[in-house]
């Protein structure tokens, strides 16, 4: 049954893909493991649009067909926010309206424990400084998938450093295109392009 959802969502199958969740919900699979197997089958669509076997629409009916999913298991994630205490600011930056992977992650990390406040998409490097402060939150994550959205990723947290916060939050980076050098020259902390490891990787910083 896992391969089932794999490959509904790989041949874009959307009534078949969001059927199979609803089973899945009722048997008693977690929303973790539907995610992770979700996120395979989008993989998948990826790797035949780069070998030219979808189009660009094929790759956007995927994302809505994984929207679709999230809104079925949304309400079954566990309900366990702010229990460990450690705050989160996340959002997409400013000239960027993707927010499929951080919604995937902010509903990941709620079912954890964290508090994370989501600014949503589109943010202004001005407004995520203005969370940090009025939050106290000790960890940021900046979801971008625009490649020219990246200097305002750096813009941000120059304005962290002038505002005098850079060594009280953890900066983290998120999104297809985001790589090691991509984390260098922003100057950020960490990145992670997959939701659940980003997980993990949330709660190593939060323990330190």
């Amino acid at each position: 049954m896992k391969d089932k959802l794999i490959n509904a969502i790989a041949d874009l199958e959307e009534e078949k893909t969001l059927a199979l969740v609803r089973e899945k919900i009722k048997a008693g699979e977690t929303p973790l493991d539907i995610v992770e197997q979700c996120r395979a089958g989008v993989e998948i669509v990826g790797r035949r649009y780069s070998e030219e076997k979808y189009y660009l629409s094929d790759l956007i009916m995927s994302e809505e067909i994984f929207r679709g999913v999230m809104n079925i298991l949304e309400p079954h994630f566990p309900k366990n926010i702010g229990q460990n205490g450690v705050k989160i600011v996340m959002g997409t930056i400013e000239g960027d309206i993707h927010d499929l992977g951080k919604n995937i992650v902010i509903n990941l990390l709620r079912s954890v424990g964290f508090n994370v406040y989501d600014l949503g998409v589109d943010v202004q490097p001005e407004d995520f400084i203005n969370c940090l402060k009025e939050t106290g939150a000790s960890i940021l994550g900046i979801s971008v998938l625009i490649t020219f959205s990246i200097n305002s990723v750096k813009k941000v947290i120059r304005l962290i450093e002038d505002a005098g916060l850079r060594d009280k939050v953890t900066i983290v980076i998120g999104g297809y295109p985001v790589n090691e050098k991509i984390r260098e020259y922003t100057g950020a902390d960490y990145f992670e392009t997959d939701p659940i490891k980003s997980v993990e990787l949330f709660k190593k910083i939060a323990s330190v």
